[in-house]
């Protein structure tokens, strides 16, 4: 099987990425951005995100996952901490979250640390959650090997019965990771392949070095 890709050709000329139109911290220039996408309605879901970790078997992985928080001290998500996403993180908490905004024409890479947070946030989020949510949540072993569907299916039936009139309490594995950026890197395409690139790097006073790069 085979399929020549090479034709597929896209001009990006949407908008442009000065030094002079942002601000000394990534976070403003984030929030600026997320609100944009948000307003263009481009994007079904634009606090999806990709995950990637260095997983225990020497091998980088990448998956989506949704942004739930962000703040000026990092982006919040939350995943099973004993998947084999939470083991990973575990081992090595450097991670790169990126999101990929094709209706602006937009890309946004972190390099950062993740921390579990707080019990109480992960517990105020899980309360937050639907039902099925949070049932599923406790139903699904993540990354395991299962035998079958229906596995899942009886599990969920029986926890539906159980917490039938009942609060269903978040599970100890179940929780929130901050990821504490220490680079962030905004790409605007624009024409000739000639995107703009622009990097925030933190340094050991606390303060963000900003740097422009070649696409």
């Amino acid at each position: 099987m085979e399929k020549d890709l090479g034709g597929y050709r896209k001009a990006y000329k949407k908008s442009a990425l000065l030094e002079s139109a942002v601000s000394d911290n990534p976070m403003e220039l984030f929030q600026k951005w997320f609100h944009e996408i948000e307003k263009s309605g481009t994007s079904d879901e634009p606090n999806a995100m990709t995950v990637s970790t260095l997983g225990l078997d020497g091998f980088p992985k990448s998956r989506v996952v949704l942004l739930k928080r962000y703040t000026y001290e990092g982006f919040i998500f939350y995943t099973n901490y004993l998947s084999e996403k939470g083991k990973a993180i575990e081992k090595n908490p450097r991670l790169c979250l990126s999101f990929f905004w094709p209706g602006i024409e937009r890309q946004v890479i972190i390099k950062g640390t993740a921390q579990k947070i707080p019990e109480n946030m992960s517990d105020g989020y899980f309360e937050s959650r639907p039902t099925g949510s949070k049932l599923g949540a406790i139903v699904s072993e993540q990354s395991e090997v299962i035998p079958s569907r229906e596995v899942l299916e009886e599990k969920l039936k029986e926890l539906e019965k159980k917490y039938e009139q009942g609060e269903i309490p978040r599970p100890e594995y179940w929780g929130g990771y901050l990821v504490s950026p220490v680079s962030v890197e905004f790409w605007q395409g624009r024409p000739n392949r000639l995107h703009d690139r622009l990097r925030y790097t933190l340094q050991e006073d606390y303060n963000w070095k900003l740097e422009r790069l070649a696409p």
